[in-house]
């Protein structure tokens, strides 16, 4: 059976979740990754509310689609992050920011995450995905000098932080995904080597694989889903193009806003970027990797409404051409053949 493909639900919070519903199986989505802010789906309602997990359901269940995953990316942000500033008050619930002062916020936010992995066992789902935040990030440019010692105390304070949620979600049988990305713990190959060193290599902590924050930093992803294999949890499709070659534009973008074409390097509608596509998706069969394929639509340039159906039609394309029918190879070396 092909490897599921869903629209992740992010970029959509704007709209109600039942819109999200009709419009993602008229487009031919398989299900979803469902964002766990706008109505998508409320942490704290599916604990406390007994209907209403069933009500999810039942809006899935009235278009034909599935969940896979639920992501929680917002709120896990706060859970390591320092400063704690205006920027998390934007995207968080009103009772995660409660007073605003940083190390209440941590604490509520990592309640949320213990909460998340709660809900997701009730929704039957057993992938979290989403991020968690770093103390050191700050010093990603090593300027002023960064003492080791500062570093090893950033990783030691996300171990500290999330091996407690990591234990309710061993508890309740479910998988934390963190998506390797700029602003993380893990943003890279070296900091995703040493974040798993930090938890012991425990099985409840994977990665969510997007391959869109690789490409502008110059990495491989290709490399990188052989070496970190046993840890893909989840992967989400999303294209990066980097136009860095006019002596102006800059990989790190000269904090101008997104879609801004001054920036360096954006995110296109899939198919359109320089992510390696048919080579990644050769190396997940050779990983046996089973899981969804999650599109994450994000193009600033383009129509969403095009762009979501579009991008869905370049990945099952993509499927179709390297993943050969049950049986192809043994039938085409048989005797006789």
């Amino acid at each position: 059976m092909p490897r599921p493909i869903t629209l992740f639900t992010g970029q959509w919070a704007d709209l109600p979740f039942e819109e999200v519903c009709e419009r993602a199986a008229g487009w031919g989505y398989d299900g979803l990754e469902i964002a766990c802010w706008g109505d998508h789906f409320e942490v704290d309602r599916a604990l406390a509310e007994p209907d209403y997990i069933e009500g999810r359901r039942a809006i899935l269940d009235k278009h034909g689609l599935k969940v896979f995953a639920i992501s929680n990316h917002l709120v896990g942000q706060a859970v390591c992050d320092d400063p704690i500033d205006e920027r998390h008050q934007g995207i968080l619930p009103a009772d995660i920011w409660g007073d605003g002062e940083a190390e209440g916020v941590r604490q509520r936010a990592a309640e949320r995450m213990k909460d998340t992995a709660r809900a997701a066992a009730k929704l039957g789902v057993d992938t979290v995905i989403g991020f968690t935040g770093s103390a050191i990030w700050k010093t990603v440019a090593m300027f002023p000098p960064v003492p080791p010692s500062m570093i090893e105390r950033g990783y030691q304070d996300f171990a500290d932080r999330w091996n407690p949620i990591l234990d309710v979600y061993d508890e309740v049988g479910v998988r934390f995904a963190h998506e390797v990305h700029p602003s993380e713990i893990a943003y890279d190959y070296w900091t995703t080597v040493r974040t798993l060193e930090a938890i012991g290599h425990r099985p409840a902590f994977g990665l969510n694989f997007d391959p869109s924050h690789f490409v502008w930093q110059d990495l491989d992803p290709v490399g990188f889903l052989m070496d970190f294999k046993d840890r893909i949890y989840h992967v989400d499709c999303k294209e990066s193009l980097v136009q860095t070659g006019n002596g102006r534009n800059g990989r790190l973008s000269s904090h101008l806003e997104w879609g801004d074409p001054r920036r360096g390097w954006d995110f296109v509608s899939t198919g359109h970027g320089q992510v390696p596509w048919e080579a990644i998706f050769r190396v997940l069969n050779h990983i046996d990797y089973q899981g969804p394929i999650s599109v994450e639509w994000e193009d600033g340039g383009m129509e969403r409404l095009l762009g979501a159906p579009d991008a869905l039609k370049f990945i099952r394309g993509v499927t179709d051409l390297v993943v050969p029918p049950t049986g192809a190879f043994d039938s085409a070396f048989s005797s006789g053949s």
